[in-house]
C-alpha cells in the first residue's frame, strides 16, 4: 500500500506562528499542531494543503518552500510541513477548538502534538530571521 502523506502548514505573518489546538481524536485534544491533513490520491502536497487550510481556516495560501524534514507518523503515514503564506480569507476555526498566534518564544512553552515538536527548530530559526 502506497504511504500516506499528511501535510501542515506555517502560517506566518511578521514573527509568529498561526498554531491549532486539536479537537480529537481524544489523545490528541487539546494539543497544538501545525494545521493540515491528509494527501488525497492523486493530489499533490501544495494542492492538498491548499484545500485543507481553506476547509479548516477559512484561507487561501500560497505553498512555499518545506519546513524541515519529514517526520513518520506510522509505518504508514508520513508527515510533511511547509510554510505558507495567506492570500486571501481571514483565519478562524471550523476544525480546531483554538487558533493563536505566537511568536518564536513562545512555541517551546506550548503542548505540541508529539509529531510536530520536531519542527520547533526550524520554526524558530524561520520567525527570528524575520
Amino acid at each position: 500500500m502506497p504511504n500516506q502523506i499528511v501535510v501542515a502548514g506555517a502560517l506566518i505573518s511578521g514573527a509568529t506562528l498561526l498554531v491549532a489546538q486539536r479537537e480529537r481524536p481524544p489523545e490528541l485534544a487539546g494539543l497544538w499542531e501545525l494545521p493540515g491533513g491528509k494527501v488525497a490520491q492523486g493530489e499533490s502536497d501544495a494542492d492538498a494543503l491548499v484545500r485543507e487550510l481553506d476547509e479548516e481556516l477559512g484561507v487561501a495560501v500560497a505553498v512555499g518552500a518545506r519546513l524541515g524534514a519529514d517526520v513518520a507518523l506510522s509505518g504508514e503515514m508520513t508527515l510533511r510541513a511547509f510554510l505558507v503564506t495567506r492570500i486571501g480569507g481571514s483565519v478562524r476555526p471550523r476544525d480546531h477548538r483554538a487558533l493563536r498566534w505566537v511568536t518564536a518564544d513562545e512555541l517551546d512553552a506550548l503542548a505540541w502534538v508529539p509529531a510536530d515538536r520536531g519542527w520547533l527548530p526550524d520554526l524558530v530559526a524561520v520567525l527570528r530571521s524575520g
